[in-house]
């Protein structure tokens, strides 16, 4: 089978490639899950129950969030509601949302989701690795397709965590930092790994928003408003090939499609 983790999607920009260029990808690569990460969705930070419905309309399966999670107050009814969606399984038990969530991918193979927040660089958060044994010891020996994003900024918290999960998960991708890196790999248990699968929306940016309001205020301290950037608009993300029937990750790839490509 293969999967599709979509990066972080940032703003309409992101969305709109997502709507524009998912169904055509999903086709073209006979992509059988596609899992996104949301957290960036609405504005740049968040995100909405229209949105939510507006990314499962385009063909996404899943979606995980990171430390943007609550930001929009109104997502909390999805949250709690829906079955497809994920808060970081390393949130707290009483937050809001679901630490784990299983979809069916369209062979018909079942894919346990997994959302972590990494600690370094990060604000406070409860134990990832804790977390993570939590979960999967929970899960039925049955499913055996297991994605882990793990939303970090450093790459050695990530780097560890996909050597720790190697042989336990499918695959451990990276996001948060909102830039590719080229170190997708498959470690010797069966784990894919890539520290970060990149942005889906605006690249020339500084990682999704207006260059000259970052700009400004990273050289003057003077606030303003880090508005969504509106150029070079991509969808990037990662596509890993399984074995459904053991979980072991066969091939890794990155996958780039810029607004006006054919797929």
């Amino acid at each position: 089978m293969r999967l599709l983790l979509i990066g972080d999607i940032v703003g309409k920009p992101g969305r709109d490639v997502v709507t524009k260029q998912l169904p055509r990808l999903i086709e073209r690569r006979q992509l059988d899950c596609v899992i996104a990460n949301g957290e960036n969705a609405a504005a740049g930070s968040g995100i909405t129950p229209a949105i939510y419905r507006e990314l499962m309309n385009a063909g996404v399966n899943g979606i995980t969030l990171g430390d943007h999670i609550y930001r929009r107050s109104e997502i909390m009814s999805v949250l709690e509601k829906e079955t497809n969606i994920v808060k970081p399984a390393n949130y707290p038990r009483t937050a809001p949302g679901r630490d784990h969530a299983v979809v069916t991918a369209r062979d018909g193979t079942q894919v346990a989701i997994v959302s972590l927040l990494g600690r370094v660089f990060m604000k406070p958060v409860d134990c990832p690795w804790e977390a993570v044994d939590r979960v999967l010891d929970g899960l039925s020996p049955e499913i055996k397709v297991r994605l882990v994003d793990f939303h970090a900024e450093a790459t050695s918290d990530k780097q560890l965590m996909g050597r720790y999960l190697d042989g336990r998960v499918s695959a451990v991708l990276g996001t948060h930092t909102h830039v590719p890196t080229a170190d997708e790999c498959i470690f010797p248990g069966g784990t894919a790994f890539q520290c970060d699968v990149g942005m889906t929306g605006p690249y020339e940016s500084i990682l999704g928003r207006r260059i000259d309001r970052v700009m400004e205020t990273t050289r003057t301290f003077i606030p303003s408003a880090f508005d969504v950037a509106t150029d070079d608009v991509r969808l990037s993300g990662t596509m890993v090939e399984i074995d459904a029937a053991t979980g072991r990750a066969t091939a890794i790839e990155r996958i780039c499609v810029r607004w006006e490509d054919g797929v």
